[in-house]
């Protein structure tokens, strides 16, 4: 067990999980953002530490495909190396330390297939269980008696592992298994199958703000009144915020408990309006068309846009989610996408969107996910490696084709909902520059599991500590 990994029952500083459930006000200070000290902090006790999602599982199905996971200066290699078997190595040949896969600049990740990895400098050749099979005048160095041995020839493995088609590495031999690091998050969503689901797109970006900056963005929906106010004619973004050890979740809300919907921490829910029918359709629609055709299907809009020819008016809008969502799941099965048995008491602990520690965010639903990853950008604290993808169920063979493609951040490529989220990690970055700027004031009960996010990094870290805000 790697002891870094587990959260103390005290937390950093004075900061307790008992403190995040009595929603009390926590403030920490910015140098997570904005110093290279905690850059090369983290570089030593966060990355080398922590369990990465590194790509999907369908990027590698037959023996021999491969991609690359670069994490500062580190790069990793994980490879099928049988049908059901994948290995991970460093990138890096064991003679002289030229990495074996190049990353061409503009490149998020390498792919392709191969049954031996050979080093472009002097030959030394690996084959795909990182044994070291052929060295160029191998006796040279035995006539000392020293001699080579495979110790010192092979390929540096490094921890992999899967969960709901992801791969994970950890660059720790010691770690902690993933399914410990996960904690419950593996039991709050695997009933949504995620390793069913397949890429649909998949963009990144090198962005002007340090990674944390550009995760946060996506953590909460307690931006969306100020960021993206054009949603608020369709819906109601009042949320809360769980943590759950090193993750945590977040969900929708209703500022009167005794209002809150049936199933409404999800993103299926009814549209705020006189006539459900018709409000729901209006936000699953403007769902479709502003986040880049990611945060719900079209399969969910047209039933919704079916709601006000199928149900009569006035029905309550818990019928109306209820009928929705029964009608989507016969026309998804009709084309052959089948949905997962999820209950409501399931779908409402599994809120709307997770963190998953340190550097992944997913909004979820029953057959698409909404995903978001970030990572530092070379030495500099101001950039960051930004990525978004979407996953959903198609028919048998029918996903599309997608590869990760460098994306300038514009609606083009992003859609607007995206892009104005943009616009915030940047001037955040340079905001909290400002000598002006008295230090973060996250809301307690909306932004809890990005204060639990930074008490995690305190644990780890020994810096940027957060602290209860007194006047």
């Amino acid at each position: 067990m790697n002891a870094v990994n587990k959260p103390s029952s005290t937390a950093a500083g004075n900061i307790t999980l008992q403190n995040l459930d009595d929603e009390e006000m926590v403030t920490y200070p910015v140098e997570a953002f904005l110093s290279k000290d905690y850059l090369e902090a983290e570089k030593r006790l966060l990355w080398p530490k922590v369990w990465q999602m590194a790509d999907r599982l369908e990027v590698i199905p037959n023996v021999g495909d491969f991609f690359t996971y670069d994490i500062l200066d580190d790069s990793i290699i994980v490879v099928r190396t049988a049908p059901d078997e994948i290995r991970a190595f460093h990138n890096v040949c064991a003679h002289r330390g030229r990495q074996l896969i190049d990353v061409p600049p503009g490149v998020n990740s390498a792919t392709g297939n191969r049954r031996l990895f050979r080093c472009g400098f002097h030959g030394w050749t690996y084959d795909l269980k990182g044994n070291n099979t052929y060295i160029l005048d191998p006796r040279d160095w035995a006539k000392r008696g020293e001699g080579l041995n495979p110790d010192c020839t092979s390929l540096t493995p490094v921890k992999v592992d899967t969960w709901g088609g992801w791969v994970f590495v950890n660059l720790d031999p010691n770690c902690e298994p993933l399914r410990e690091f996960l904690g419950e998050v593996p039991r709050i969503l695997d009933p949504f199958e995620f390793g069913k689901m397949r890429y649909k797109w998949r963009n990144w970006v090198v962005f002007d703000c340090n990674w944390k900056t550009g995760l946060e963005a996506f953590m909460e929906p307690y931006h969306v009144a100020g960021t993206h106010s054009q949603l608020l004619a369709y819906g109601d973004y009042y949320a809360y915020s769980k943590a759950y050890g090193l993750h945590g979740v977040s969900g929708f809300d209703e500022r009167d408990p005794a209002l809150r919907r049936a199933g409404g921490t999800s993103n299926n829910r009814a549209g705020k309006g006189a006539d459900p029918r018709i409000s729901t359709y209006q936000l699953a629609r403007e769902n479709w068309e502003t986040v880049n055709n990611a945060s719900t299907t079209w399969t969910l809009v047209e039933a919704a846009r079916r709601l006000v020819d199928e149900l009569p008016e006035g029905t309550p809008g818990p019928q109306v989610i209820a009928h929705w969502l029964k009608r989507a799941k016969e026309m998804d099965a009709q084309r052959g996408v089948i949905w997962p048995s999820i209950s409501s008491a399931q779908m409402t602990e599994a809120g709307l969107a997770w963190h998953v520690f340190p550097n992944m965010s997913l909004l979820h639903g029953p057959t698409q996910a909404l995903c978001y990853r970030t990572r530092p950008y070379g030495n500099d604290p101001d950039k960051c490696i930004f990525e978004a993808y979407s996953i959903e169920r198609f028919p048998e063979g029918g996903e599309p084709k997608t590869e990760w493609t460098y994306a300038e951040p514009v609606k083009e490529k992003w859609g607007p909902v995206l892009c104005q989220d943009f616009s915030n990690m940047a001037a955040v970055q340079r905001g909290m520059k400002s000598r002006g700027f008295r230090g973060t004031l996250p809301n307690p009960h909306q932004e809890q599991k990005v204060t639990n996010f930074h008490r995690n990094l305190a644990n780890m870290l020994n810096r940027g500590t957060p602290r209860l805000f007194r006047k």
